[in-house]
This record gives structure tokens, C-alpha cells and sequence, in this order.
């Protein structure tokens, strides 16, 4: 296996920190890896290192702001979560296409690597696409008192924080990567429209993306319900798709949640599954 650390630039001049994992024996397909909110690239390496062994050439980053792509506090720095779309999301799937040219591109959107897809340049250029916990965030696809903590979390304390702190401390309460204010203040605005990103920035690149899409819907994950999964969905208009439900009782038991797809464990069975799709695509 060969892995090396990769610096490029967004498409604002940003520096960006990744890792490129080449594959001994290339299978003429190349895998973005787009993370969710909060979320260091390392969290994907044995899932990338999978589909490296595969001969996949594969590309992890970090968003502005976030571990390798973090210069200086975070405080400092006036990003919005359309720029990690927009900007970086788009400079690294241009970055992959360096790597591994003339190779079919395709994305694994783990949450808001997924539902932000719609919104990044280029998203055209991917040839298919795995969901992992991929949903609109509008606040009413929840129900009982997930309703409440998500009224509560894009009403009140993401907005309230950011103002207060000009950040979001996630790391002290073991919530992932601190986050700059604008990110957490604009992706909770997202979440009050019923539409999502495609309400509040525009519809036109989800409804003009038209790659096929494997959603994998995990049963027990609080932060995507099966209702959020599947209004997504409904923005990407033009692209088959389809939900494919994880119960964990049928994967060994024990909680899977939103971030237990990318555990070693799942290598010969949600993996191998993920893969194969990817290398039908």
C-alpha cells in the first residue's frame, strides 16, 4: 500500500491537507472521500486503506478548519459550510482527478459528505455514489424528542454559541472537531428550511446530478432518520437511488449509529458490499 500526505489548494487559494492512498494494481476507479461535519479524515483511513487493497485510488481530506486544513484557532477563521462544498469539496475531486487521470470518479459522503454533494462543482464528473448516514438536516424529519433536541440545537445553541464564543467547542463535549462559527450558524439556518441547502443556496446541482446513489440507511442512527435519508433524496431529483437498510441484529448486534459503518469490523460485510458497488459503477 502506498499512502502519502497531500497538500492542495481550494478554489479560494486555501491550503488543504489530505491523504492519497495509490493502489499497487489501479482498477480504473478513484473514491472521494467526503466527511461529515466535524470529522477528521484519519476516521476514514482503514475504510480508505480497504478500498486502496482494492485498487481503488483513494483521497481523504479535511475541510477548512479542521485538523490538517486548520491554521491558527479556529476562532479565526470566517468559513461557512457552503465553502467546504463549494470550495474544498470541489478543489479535491479536481485534486483526485490529478491522481488518477483518465480513472472513473466516484464519492463516499458520510452525513453532510453526502446531502452537501449536490452543492460542489464538478459533482457531474462522479460516476456513482455511496451514502453512509446521508439525510436533510430540516429539523421536522425527526420525531418525539429528537424533534425537540434538533428545534433546540439549530434554533438556539448552535446560533447562540457561535455569537457568544465565535465558535463551536464540539471537541469538549466529545462532538468531533470544534467548529468555526459560520459553519455551525449557517448549517443550522440550513436546517429550519424544509429544503435543506437546496432551499436555502438552490436546487440546480442536486436535480443536475444524475449518478447513481447507494444510501445506506442505519437503522439505529439518531442522527439520520429514515424520513431525513429519504427526503434527500427527493433533491437529487434526477439520480437513481436507492435506501438500503442496516439493522444492526443482522451485522453481529451492537449499536452501529452514525458512525459505526466505517468500524474494521464491517470489512467483509458492509465493506465488501460498499465496494463492490463502487467497482459495478
Amino acid at each position: 500500500m502506498s499512502v502519502r500526505p497531500v497538500e492542495f489548494a481550494a478554489r479560494d487559494g486555501f491550503r488543504l491537507g489530505g491523504m492519497l492512498y495509490r493502489p499497487a494494481q489501479p482498477n480504473g476507479r478513484a473514491v472521494l472521500v467526503n466527511s461529515a461535519v466535524g470529522v477528521r479524515q484519519q476516521f476514514y483511513s482503514a475504510f480508505a486503506a480497504f478500498l486502496e487493497e482494492r485498487g481503488f485510488t483513494v483521497l481523504t481530506y479535511d475541510y477548512r478548519g479542521i485538523a490538517a486544513s486548520l491554521h491558527g484557532h479556529v476562532r479565526d477563521l470566517p468559513a461557512r459550510i457552503r465553502d467546504w462544498a463549494q470550495l474544498d469539496a470541489a478543489a479535491a475531486l479536481e485534486e483526485l482527478a490529478r491522481a488518477a487521470p483518465g480513472a472513473r470518479l466516484l464519492a463516499i459522503g458520510h452525513s453532510f459528505g453526502g446531502n452537501g454533494l449536490g452543492l460542489v462543482p464538478g459533482n457531474e464528473r462522479l460516476a456513482g455514489a455511496v451514502f453512509v448516514g446521508v439525510q436533510s438536516g430540516y429539523w421536522r424529519h425527526w420525531r418525539g424528542t429528537g424533534r425537540i433536541g434538533m428545534w433546540f440545537l439549530t434554533h438556539l445553541l448552535l446560533p447562540g454559541v457561535s455569537r457568544a464564543l465565535g465558535y463551536v467547542p464540539a471537541a469538549l463535549f466529545g462532538q468531533g472537531e470544534d467548529l468555526p462559527a459560520g459553519v455551525a450558524s449557517e448549517w443550522a439556518a440550513w436546517c429550519r428550511n424544509p429544503h435543506y441547502a437546496a432551499g436555502a443556496l438552490g436546487s440546480a446541482g442536486y436535480a443536475g446530478f444524475k449518478a447513481p446513489i447507494r444510501s445506506y440507511w442505519i437503522a439505529d442512527d439518531r442522527y439520520a432518520p429514515r424520513a431525513a435519508a429519504e427526503a434527500i433524496l427527493k433533491e437529487y431529483s434526477s439520480a437513481p437511488s436507492e435506501v438500503v437498510a442496516v439493522d444492526p441484529a443482522a451485522h453481529g448486534g451492537g449499536s452501529i449509529g452514525h458512525f459505526g459503518f466505517f468500524r474494521e469490523r464491517f470489512r467483509n460485510s458492509l465493506w465488501r458490499e460498499a465496494a463492490e458497488w463502487l467497482e459495478r459503477s
